[in-house]
């Protein structure tokens, strides 16, 4: 291995080109060293964000070289990541995988299995992890100031009343559109990342402007009694906040959503320097961001892959979230409770 990580990253649409080449860019130890993109207009802007970077047409054409590559990043659409994983794998190649890591739990376990008994690293782009309501939140949780907890809110809502026309809007929630597999993962793995494993799943999903769901609700029943209620949609005018979270004590609230049209702007956050607020009735304080930023996944990949330390995210943990995924569309179908052993 060369003293870099050379990486290939597959797909250079929203994912690869707004989230993975940025972070990848700026990773001491990281250089980008091919793309992966059918489509001329991004394969010029591959070129001009990366400059020198090979620009190849499929994957099949990437894991050819396989010897000058030490990671993929897999960015392209989500009914292709498992297709896209494997062909790395099975080359030696390590992984990063955008979530979620499979439409299925069962292709998604398939996977994992397939690293282990290969030996590759392996691991799920759950960024959500390091925003700041989430380590927050984290800290929140761990300093016992909300008491007993009662209840978890998380939104991610926005208003789109026209959708964009993407893949994402354009495929069912099958086949891996629609909120469910778009935003929902980021939401259920900061629950089971807050509070552990879910034994049971009860989720309302519904089509009103896209092929796949704009409207997910789902309520999960975790293993140590707290209770998660996530929901996703893009059609609020009025976002929700983005966590409440409450306790017998104090509940800590969030309602900064990242830019989108917002209803309580006498929440919003004080500075930079601080994330949410704890609020008992009348009183409040805002709290102090806990440390922990995006920047430090890329770091913690680069150590996954040349020095063999555990994944930034255990890739079991990204199987544990399609489980609830899963759960999910067999309790919106039939309309019922569903229990995850």
């Amino acid at each position: 291995m060369s003293n870099q990580v050379r990486v290939g990253l597959v797909g250079y649409g929203m994912a690869g080109r707004d989230f993975h080449a940025p972070l990848l860019r700026a990773t001491d130890g990281m250089h980008v060293t091919h793309v992966v993109t059918g489509n001329p207009e991004r394969a010029a802007q591959a070129r001009g964000d990366l400059p020198g970077v090979h620009v190849v047409a499929s994957v099949d054409e990437l894991v050819a070289g396989a010897d000058s590559l030490d990671l993929m990043v897999v960015a392209s659409p989500g009914d292709v990541h498992v297709e896209h994983a494997q062909a790395a794998i099975e080359r030696g190649i390590a992984v990063v995988v955008d979530k979620p890591l499979a439409n299925t739990a069962e292709s998604g376990r398939a996977l994992v299995e397939l690293a282990r008994e290969r030996a590759v690293p392996l691991t799920v782009f759950q960024n959500r992890r390091w925003y700041a309501e989430h380590v927050t939140a984290r800290a929140v949780v761990a300093s016992g100031v909300l008491g007993e907890l009662v209840r978890y809110e998380a939104r991610y809502e926005r208003w789109r009343p026209v959708p964009k026309s993407r893949w994402r809007e354009n495929l069912s929630t099958d086949e891996g559109g629609g909120l469910l597999m778009d935003l929902q993962p980021h939401l259920v793995d900061g629950a089971l990342d807050l509070f552990g494993p879910v034994e049971a799943v009860y989720a309302e999903l519904r089509a009103v402007t896209t092929v796949g769901d704009d409207v997910v609700f789902l309520s999960l029943h975790h293993r140590s009694g707290v209770r998660s209620h996530l929901g996703a949609t893009s059609l609020a005018a009025a976002p929700g906040p983005r966590i409440r979270l409450m306790g017998r004590a104090a509940t800590y609230l969030v309602a900064d959503t990242d830019g989108e049209p917002n209803a309580y702007t006498s929440w919003m956050d004080p500075d930079d320097d601080h994330r949410g607020w704890l609020v008992r009735g009348e009183e409040s304080e805002p709290v102090a961001s806990a440390p922990g930023t995006i920047d430090d996944f890329s770091p913690a990949v680069v150590a996954m892959v040349r020095d063999g330390a555990p994944p930034p995210v255990d890739p079991a943990d990204a199987v544990a979230v399609l489980e609830v995924l899963d759960a999910a569309k067999v309790s919106a179908r039939d309309g019922v409770v569903v229990g995850i052993s």
